[in-house]
Protein backbone atom coordinates (compact mmCIF):
# COMPACT_ATOMS: atom_id res chain seq x y z
CA UNK A 1 0.00 0.00 0.00
CA UNK A 2 1.69 3.43 -1.41
CA UNK A 3 1.12 6.46 0.89
CA UNK A 4 -1.39 8.28 -1.23
CA UNK A 5 -4.10 4.69 -0.43
CA UNK A 6 -3.06 4.86 2.75
CA UNK A 7 -3.70 8.66 3.45
CA UNK A 8 -6.89 8.45 1.60
CA UNK A 9 -7.77 5.39 3.82
CA UNK A 10 -7.55 7.68 7.08
CA UNK A 11 -9.32 10.50 5.98
CA UNK A 12 -11.92 7.77 5.00
CA UNK A 13 -11.71 6.50 7.94
CA UNK A 14 -11.78 9.57 10.00
CA UNK A 15 -9.15 7.26 12.17
CA UNK A 16 -5.57 6.31 12.14
CA UNK A 17 -6.06 3.60 14.37
CA UNK A 18 -4.11 0.38 14.28
CA UNK A 19 -5.05 -2.93 16.53
CA UNK A 20 -2.21 -4.94 17.30
CA UNK A 21 -3.08 -8.74 17.42
CA UNK A 22 -1.14 -9.59 20.16
CA UNK A 23 -3.04 -12.82 20.51
CA UNK A 24 -1.45 -15.08 23.88
CA UNK A 25 -3.22 -18.29 23.69
CA UNK A 26 -2.82 -18.33 27.78
CA UNK A 27 -5.30 -15.06 27.77
CA UNK A 28 -8.22 -15.87 24.60
CA UNK A 29 -11.50 -16.31 26.38
CA UNK A 30 -11.71 -20.49 27.41
CA UNK A 31 -14.62 -21.04 25.10
CA UNK A 32 -12.47 -20.54 21.94
CA UNK A 33 -9.49 -23.29 23.04
CA UNK A 34 -11.99 -26.24 21.51
CA UNK A 35 -11.44 -24.60 18.27
CA UNK A 36 -9.20 -26.60 15.80
CA UNK A 37 -7.03 -23.24 15.56
CA UNK A 38 -8.00 -20.79 18.82
CA UNK A 39 -5.91 -18.17 18.08
CA UNK A 40 -7.23 -17.23 14.44
CA UNK A 41 -10.55 -18.01 15.94
CA UNK A 42 -10.14 -15.27 18.43
CA UNK A 43 -7.93 -13.06 15.55
CA UNK A 44 -10.75 -13.46 12.77
CA UNK A 45 -13.23 -12.35 15.78
CA UNK A 46 -11.79 -9.35 16.67
CA UNK A 47 -11.25 -8.60 13.17
CA UNK A 48 -14.64 -8.57 12.13
CA UNK A 49 -15.62 -6.54 15.31
CA UNK A 50 -12.70 -3.93 14.96
CA UNK A 51 -12.43 -3.64 10.85
CA UNK A 52 -14.77 -0.17 10.61
CA UNK A 53 -12.66 1.44 13.08
CA UNK A 54 -9.55 1.00 12.23
CA UNK A 55 -6.78 1.25 9.20
CA UNK A 56 -4.38 -1.52 10.10
CA UNK A 57 -3.51 -4.62 12.00
CA UNK A 58 -0.35 -5.77 13.87
CA UNK A 59 0.41 -9.13 14.42
CA UNK A 60 3.61 -9.50 16.73
CA UNK A 61 5.79 -12.52 15.70
CA UNK A 62 6.20 -13.35 19.12
CA UNK A 63 2.85 -13.94 19.83
CA UNK A 64 2.69 -16.80 16.80
CA UNK A 65 6.21 -17.94 17.09
CA UNK A 66 5.76 -19.61 20.76
CA UNK A 67 3.44 -21.93 19.31
CA UNK A 68 5.40 -23.26 17.12
CA UNK A 69 4.11 -24.60 13.56
CA UNK A 70 0.62 -23.89 15.18
CA UNK A 71 1.63 -20.69 15.45
CA UNK A 72 2.97 -20.13 12.04
CA UNK A 73 -0.23 -21.58 10.25
CA UNK A 74 -2.03 -18.89 12.75
CA UNK A 75 -0.35 -16.09 11.35
CA UNK A 76 -0.61 -17.17 7.56
CA UNK A 77 -4.13 -17.67 7.85
CA UNK A 78 -4.97 -14.13 9.63
CA UNK A 79 -2.84 -12.15 7.45
CA UNK A 80 -5.04 -14.17 4.59
CA UNK A 81 -7.89 -13.43 6.29
CA UNK A 82 -7.21 -9.87 6.78
CA UNK A 83 -6.16 -9.29 2.44
CA UNK A 84 -9.16 -11.35 1.55
CA UNK A 85 -11.69 -9.79 3.47
CA UNK A 86 -10.44 -6.18 4.38
CA UNK A 87 -8.04 -5.16 1.37
CA UNK A 88 -7.89 -1.52 2.43
CA UNK A 89 -6.28 -2.63 6.10
CA UNK A 90 -2.56 -1.72 5.83
CA UNK A 91 -1.13 -5.09 7.53
CA UNK A 92 2.19 -4.16 9.65
CA UNK A 93 4.64 -7.63 10.58
CA UNK A 94 6.38 -6.10 14.06
CA UNK A 95 9.30 -8.96 13.44
CA UNK A 96 11.95 -6.19 14.92
CA UNK A 97 14.66 -7.94 12.41
CA UNK A 98 17.81 -6.69 11.54
CA UNK A 99 20.87 -8.71 10.63
CA UNK A 100 23.85 -8.82 7.97
CA UNK A 101 22.40 -8.38 4.50
CA UNK A 102 22.09 -11.75 2.76
CA UNK A 103 20.16 -12.63 6.29
CA UNK A 104 17.91 -9.31 5.79
CA UNK A 105 17.38 -10.04 2.37
CA UNK A 106 15.46 -13.29 2.99
CA UNK A 107 13.64 -11.69 5.92
CA UNK A 108 12.17 -9.39 3.34
CA UNK A 109 11.51 -11.93 1.28
CA UNK A 110 9.77 -13.66 3.74
CA UNK A 111 7.91 -10.89 5.22
CA UNK A 112 7.18 -9.30 1.12
CA UNK A 113 7.11 -11.88 -1.28
CA UNK A 114 5.74 -14.76 1.06
CA UNK A 115 3.24 -13.44 3.98
CA UNK A 116 2.61 -10.05 1.27
CA UNK A 117 2.48 -7.80 4.17
CA UNK A 118 2.74 -3.85 3.90
CA UNK A 119 5.40 -3.21 6.30
CA UNK A 120 7.96 -4.74 8.63
CA UNK A 121 9.49 -3.38 11.89
CA UNK A 122 13.45 -3.31 11.49
CA UNK A 123 15.89 -3.16 14.06
CA UNK A 124 18.79 -0.66 12.88
CA UNK A 125 21.38 -1.30 15.60
CA UNK A 126 23.46 -3.34 12.99
CA UNK A 127 23.27 0.02 9.71
CA UNK A 128 22.49 0.40 6.62
CA UNK A 129 23.78 -3.27 5.24
CA UNK A 130 20.79 -4.63 7.39
CA UNK A 131 17.69 -2.07 6.77
CA UNK A 132 18.74 -1.90 2.55
CA UNK A 133 17.67 -5.59 1.94
CA UNK A 134 14.21 -4.85 2.96
CA UNK A 135 13.55 -1.72 1.11
CA UNK A 136 13.05 -1.14 -3.03
CA UNK A 137 9.65 -3.45 -2.93
CA UNK A 138 6.78 -1.45 -4.46
CA UNK A 139 4.09 -0.30 -1.93
CA UNK A 140 6.15 -1.87 0.94
CA UNK A 141 7.29 0.14 4.00
CA UNK A 142 10.52 -0.33 6.70
CA UNK A 143 9.22 0.63 9.98
CA UNK A 144 12.29 1.48 11.94
CA UNK A 145 12.90 1.57 15.52
CA UNK A 146 13.77 5.19 16.81
CA UNK A 147 12.45 5.95 20.35
CA UNK A 148 10.46 3.54 22.12
CA UNK A 149 8.07 3.49 24.59
CA UNK A 150 9.88 0.85 26.93
CA UNK A 151 11.43 1.98 30.01
CA UNK A 152 15.04 0.41 28.59
CA UNK A 153 14.83 3.10 25.98
CA UNK A 154 16.54 5.30 28.05
CA UNK A 155 19.81 2.83 28.55
CA UNK A 156 21.09 4.09 24.48
CA UNK A 157 18.12 5.82 23.16
CA UNK A 158 18.76 9.13 24.99
CA UNK A 159 22.54 9.07 24.49
CA UNK A 160 23.87 12.08 23.37
CA UNK A 161 26.62 11.50 20.75
CA UNK A 162 30.07 13.50 20.00
CA UNK A 163 27.69 15.59 17.16
CA UNK A 164 25.18 16.88 20.09
CA UNK A 165 22.29 14.87 19.19
CA UNK A 166 21.21 12.01 20.81
CA UNK A 167 21.00 8.43 19.74
CA UNK A 168 17.42 7.86 18.29
CA UNK A 169 17.69 11.04 16.07
CA UNK A 170 21.05 10.01 14.77
CA UNK A 171 19.09 6.93 13.67
CA UNK A 172 16.43 9.49 12.19
CA UNK A 173 18.75 11.42 10.48
CA UNK A 174 21.03 8.72 8.96
CA UNK A 175 18.12 6.60 7.89
CA UNK A 176 16.71 9.11 5.90
CA UNK A 177 20.10 8.89 3.19
CA UNK A 178 18.04 5.19 2.99
CA UNK A 179 15.12 5.73 1.85
CA UNK A 180 12.40 8.38 1.19
CA UNK A 181 9.02 9.25 3.43
CA UNK A 182 6.78 7.49 1.00
CA UNK A 183 9.15 3.78 2.11
CA UNK A 184 10.12 4.19 5.63
CA UNK A 185 8.19 4.77 9.11
CA UNK A 186 9.68 5.00 12.43
CA UNK A 187 8.59 3.92 15.85
CA UNK A 188 8.02 6.26 18.39
CA UNK A 189 6.49 5.53 21.73
CA UNK A 190 3.45 6.93 22.92
CA UNK A 191 4.85 7.69 26.15
CA UNK A 192 7.29 10.00 25.06
CA UNK A 193 5.16 12.99 24.76
CA UNK A 194 6.67 16.29 24.07
CA UNK A 195 9.76 14.32 22.38
CA UNK A 196 7.31 14.16 19.34
CA UNK A 197 8.45 17.92 18.87
CA UNK A 198 11.87 17.15 18.53
CA UNK A 199 10.94 13.94 16.12
CA UNK A 200 8.96 16.35 13.91
CA UNK A 201 12.06 18.35 13.41
CA UNK A 202 13.91 16.00 12.14
CA UNK A 203 11.48 14.30 10.10
CA UNK A 204 8.67 16.32 9.25
CA UNK A 205 7.07 13.95 6.49
CA UNK A 206 7.36 11.07 7.72
CA UNK A 207 4.80 8.30 9.11
CA UNK A 208 4.94 7.50 12.72
CA UNK A 209 3.66 4.24 14.04
CA UNK A 210 3.05 5.18 17.69
CA UNK A 211 2.78 1.74 20.47
CA UNK A 212 1.92 2.80 23.99
CA UNK A 213 -1.49 4.33 23.69
CA UNK A 214 -4.00 2.78 26.15
CA UNK A 215 -2.63 -0.03 28.67
CA UNK A 216 0.84 1.60 28.52
CA UNK A 217 -0.60 5.09 29.27
CA UNK A 218 0.63 6.68 26.45
CA UNK A 219 -1.72 9.89 25.69
CA UNK A 220 -3.50 10.04 22.39
CA UNK A 221 -4.22 13.72 22.98
CA UNK A 222 -0.24 14.70 23.16
CA UNK A 223 0.83 12.38 20.18
CA UNK A 224 -1.35 14.34 18.32
CA UNK A 225 -0.12 17.63 19.55
CA UNK A 226 3.30 17.26 18.56
CA UNK A 227 3.33 14.66 16.33
CA UNK A 228 0.24 14.98 13.68
CA UNK A 229 1.13 16.28 10.09
CA UNK A 230 -1.00 17.92 7.27
CA UNK A 231 -1.72 14.40 5.97
CA UNK A 232 -1.83 12.24 9.47
CA UNK A 233 1.41 11.11 9.76
CA UNK A 234 0.57 8.89 12.39
CA UNK A 235 -0.72 5.29 12.95
CA UNK A 236 -1.34 4.77 16.44
CA UNK A 237 -1.86 1.19 17.97
CA UNK A 238 -3.20 -0.39 20.39
CA UNK A 239 -3.62 -3.84 21.38
CA UNK A 240 -4.06 -4.76 25.07
CA UNK A 241 -6.50 -2.25 25.78
CA UNK A 242 -8.83 -3.44 22.80
CA UNK A 243 -8.33 -7.01 22.16
CA UNK A 244 -8.44 -8.00 25.56
CA UNK A 245 -11.06 -5.73 26.44
CA UNK A 246 -13.39 -8.49 27.71
CA UNK A 247 -12.20 -12.24 28.50
CA UNK A 248 -16.16 -13.48 28.08
CA UNK A 249 -18.07 -14.76 25.49
CA UNK A 250 -18.66 -10.75 24.21
CA UNK A 251 -14.62 -10.55 23.68
CA UNK A 252 -15.39 -9.40 19.94
CA UNK A 253 -18.14 -6.88 21.18
CA UNK A 254 -16.68 -5.27 23.92
CA UNK A 255 -13.01 -4.75 21.51
CA UNK A 256 -15.60 -3.20 18.87
CA UNK A 257 -16.67 -0.58 21.88
CA UNK A 258 -13.41 0.33 22.89
CA UNK A 259 -11.98 0.47 19.50
CA UNK A 260 -15.02 2.59 18.01
CA UNK A 261 -14.31 4.89 21.36
CA UNK A 262 -10.31 5.40 20.12
CA UNK A 263 -11.98 6.19 16.80
CA UNK A 264 -14.10 8.95 17.63
CA UNK A 265 -11.11 10.65 19.48
CA UNK A 266 -9.24 10.30 15.89
CA UNK A 267 -12.07 11.83 13.84
CA UNK A 268 -12.56 14.98 16.69
CA UNK A 269 -8.66 15.48 16.79
CA UNK A 270 -8.45 14.60 12.90
CA UNK A 271 -11.63 17.38 12.36
CA UNK A 272 -9.76 19.88 14.78
CA UNK A 273 -6.48 19.78 12.59
CA UNK A 274 -8.10 20.00 9.42
CA UNK A 275 -7.18 16.44 7.77
CA UNK A 276 -10.91 15.71 7.11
Amino acid sequence: MNRTDLVNNIRRKASFLCVGLDTDIKKIPAHLLDDQDPVFAFNKAIIDATAPYCVAYKPNLAFYECNGVKGQISLEKTIRYIKDNYPDQFIIADAKRGDIGNTSALYARSFFEYLDVDAVTVAPYMGEDSVKPFLGYPGKWVILLALTSNKGSHDFQMNHEDNGNRLFENVILKSQTWANPDEMMYVVGATQGKMFSDIRAIAPQSFLLVPGVGAQGGSLEEVVRYGITPDCGLIVNSSRGIIYASAGQDFADAAAREAAKLADQMKHLLDEHNII
